[in-house]
């Protein structure tokens, strides 16, 4: 591997396929190991180098999309080096490293690390697309105004979102928890769709338009049998096989960024969430 071109990355086991020149690249992987913010299981932060670690347990072709991860150029840049409980700083990192990717034409695919992580990139991905519209697929709205007294957290990211992006810009599928607070916020701020997953994409298609997207993906809008790996699990949620489905439909619109979050290694048996998180990186590399 060459030296890394970005600042604050530390190298490590590289994710299945990665191509060892940056510059040829077009997209990047990055590992966001922060969870400084979690309120009932921590353990986030492990999840970009587990990930990285089983995907070799999974083909580089894509049966779905009839394509191999050794036809396209990525590039692992590693992890963020984040100081453990300086959130404020930790942010400010992820978002100078993700514009600096953007600054030279390329595009991200990020593995945190807990859902407040997704802020700061956005935060990049919005000063580089203007007209950019979010797409959330999440058991939890995360919209709240603050959480145990803190305004950054992650169960108020996507309410930060909104400020960045403007509202009705950000569309949530699978929400199947929220407080009334936040339900009454979405009414006029965001384009939500309760407990609804492949439904509604035919519907955000259509909204989204060609404007350039920014999907997130929270883990835990699986239903805890499919994906036990995570902080927050939430019963009543969808299958592993509706989501990747879903993937692939959302591939039909210009998908300018991705970001995988809330994989908890520690609380699974026998690595299968970190193992689907392998496979959704490389749905996502392959799709979008």
């Amino acid at each position: 591997m060459q030296d890394n071109p970005l600042p604050w990355l530390e190298k490590n086991f590289g994710f299945m396929g990665a191509h060892s020149d940056y510059k040829a690249c077009s997209k990047v992987i990055l590992g966001l190991p922060m969870d400084s913010t979690t309120s009932f299981r921590p353990g986030t932060r492990l999840a970009p180098a587990r990930i990285r670690g089983v995907s070799e347990g999974i083909e580089e072709f894509s049966i779905y999309q009839k394509r191999s991860l050794l036809d396209i150029n990525f590039y692992d840049g590693g992890d963020i080096v984040v100081p453990f409980g300086n959130v404020v700083e930790s942010l400010n990192r992820i978002e100078q490293t993700v514009e600096s990717i953007l600054k030279q034409d390329k595009q991200t695919v990020c593995i945190g690390g807990e859902h407040l992580v997704s802020l700061p990139v956005i935060k990049a991905y919005r000063r580089r697309y203007p007209d950019l519209v979010v797409v959330q697929m999440d058991a939890h709205a995360d919209l709240r105004k603050d959480y145990l007294g803190e305004e950054l957290s992650h169960a108020t990211v996507m309410r930060h979102v909104v400020e960045v992006i403007g509202p009705r810009r950000l569309y949530q599928l699978g929400i199947r928890s929220a407080t009334e607070d936040e339900l009454l916020f979405a009414e006029s701020n965001t384009r939500l769709y309760l407990d609804q997953l492949s439904d509604a994409v035919d519907d955000v298609k259509q909204q989204a338009g060609s404007r350039p997207v920014y999907v997130t993906l929270d883990i835990d809008v699986l239903d805890p049998a499919f994906a036990p790996g995570t902080g927050t699990p939430e019963p009543g949620g969808f299958s592993s096989r509706e989501l990747l489905r879903v993937l692939h439909s959302l591939a039909e619109l210009d998908v300018v960024g991705f970001d995988l979050v809330e994989v908890a290694p520690p609380y699974e048996k026998g690595d299968n969430t970190s193992i689907l998180g392998a496979k959704i990186i490389r749905e996502a590399l392959l799709a979008f």
